[in-house]
């Protein structure tokens, strides 16, 4: 049977994909098989497509660089031949020796952000050997990272890591090769498009959709479009974190293990009103036994925003303006909130917002009661909640 994937080289065997490349008749002298095949040390097709590519590439430069022996060129002896072999580690590897010799005595937040950051690199590009990444996929990465709402500040951090990851590979193994995160061009901050909030009537028909399909992505949805939660926050909440049996049905986002808060302003109760209350009805009464409010994206490892922010995503866009995203719905919370009058320390407790001035850390905050109330007057009872 022929090898479905010999067009791009790759052959896959036991789960695991090859490079396959027969030697050139006319180079045959130089090696002693007939055939080339090696392990891309991956199981992911887009990832062999990836290394393939690369691979075939340094094969096709040193072939022609063998060809050229024969050719009678001047001066050849003073061309300088550069090392075309390919033996740098994956990326994944990299990461993996970079916490052997880093992470001794740091504490797990070191371990997850470089874990993270080279997640988010492997999921955009590939795990594929770390010179075969090129300065131009650095900048497609970069501007991955800012469409998923990443500031510009937390786009540099996260190059900083996985230079410092690919840097010390480099280092520890003597590699030939450059660093194509090293020298990555950010924009400025004010250069970057303000994120959009969503018109209220937008919200509106999204609530309604919601409420039809009826299912856990469109509960995660509802949740967050009238709490103005973060959806790292939703995702990683416990079915425990919401109390319906109260005076004042909530949310109480508190740190876990598989998901930190982003600020100490972010442990906070949330009030339940409109969509957010049906939403977690819902999630509450659905016949499964997770101990997670959203099992599709949570586990005891992770909350995985980032694969629920391209899923909401891509079924919003039917519904919002160009340039909104789900984080949108957290900007629109503050400007209805903001259309009240809401008094500003309000909105940022609500919203768990940092805020400013050295009077509003003395205190324990607003009680339910009061940012319910709030939450009630951007709210009105337009919506059947079944």
């Amino acid at each position: 049977m022929r090898n479905k994937y010999a067009a791009n080289h790759v052959l896959l065997r036991d789960d695991v994909f090859y490079y396959v490349r027969r030697v050139p008749l006319d180079l045959a002298e130089h090696y002693s098989v007939k055939r080339l095949c090696f392990s891309l040390r991956t199981k992911s097709y887009k990832s062999a497509i990836h290394a393939s590519k690369s691979v075939s590439q340094r094969l096709e430069d040193y072939w022609l660089g063998l060809r050229l022996q024969k050719i009678d060129i001047p001066a050849l002896d003073l061309v300088k031949s550069d090392d075309v072999s390919d033996d740098s580690c994956l990326l994944s590897e990299a990461r993996e020796l970079y916490l052997r010799l880093k992470a001794v005595g740091k504490d797990k937040v070191f371990i997850r952000t470089a874990t993270r950051n080279t997640d988010y690199v492997i999921n955009l590009l590939g795990n594929r050997p770390i010179g075969s990444y090129s300065s131009s996929e650095a900048a497609q990465f970069r501007d991955w990272c800012l469409k998923q709402e990443m500031t510009v500040r937390t786009v540099k951090r996260v190059f900083a890591s996985i230079r410092a990851i690919v840097n010390i590979a480099i280092t520890e193994h003597g590699y030939d090769c450059s660093n194509a995160f090293s020298k990555t061009y950010f924009p400025e901050e004010e250069n970057v498009s303000k994120r959009k909030p969503i018109p209220i009537e937008d919200i509106r028909n999204i609530q309604t959709k919601c409420m039809e399909i009826d299912d856990d992505m469109r509960w995660l949805i509802a949740l967050i479009s009238d709490t103005g939660m973060r959806l790292g926050e939703a995702v990683g909440l416990l079915k425990e974190d919401i109390i319906l049996e109260d005076d004042i049905p909530h949310v109480r986002l508190v740190p876990h293990p598989w998901r930190r808060l982003k600020t100490k302003g972010s442990q906070r109760d949330i009030p339940l009103v409109g969509a957010s209350l049906w939403a977690c009805k819902k999630l509450l009464e659905a016949n499964n036994d997770s101990i997670y409010a959203f099992p599709r994206y949570c586990n005891q490892k992770t909350a995985n925003a980032n694969s629920a922010s391209g899923a909401l995503n891509k079924w919003l866009q039917d519904y919002v303006p160009d340039g909104c995203v789900i984080h949108s719905f957290r900007h629109s919370l503050r400007d209805r909130l903001r259309a009240v009058q809401c008094p500003s320390d309000m909105i940022d407790q609500i919203g768990g917002w940092t805020t400013a001035g050295v009077g509003q850390g003395y205190g324990e905050g607003y009680v339910n009661q009061t940012k319910h109330q709030w939450l009630l007057k951007i709210n009105p009872p337009l919506l059947d909640l079944g």
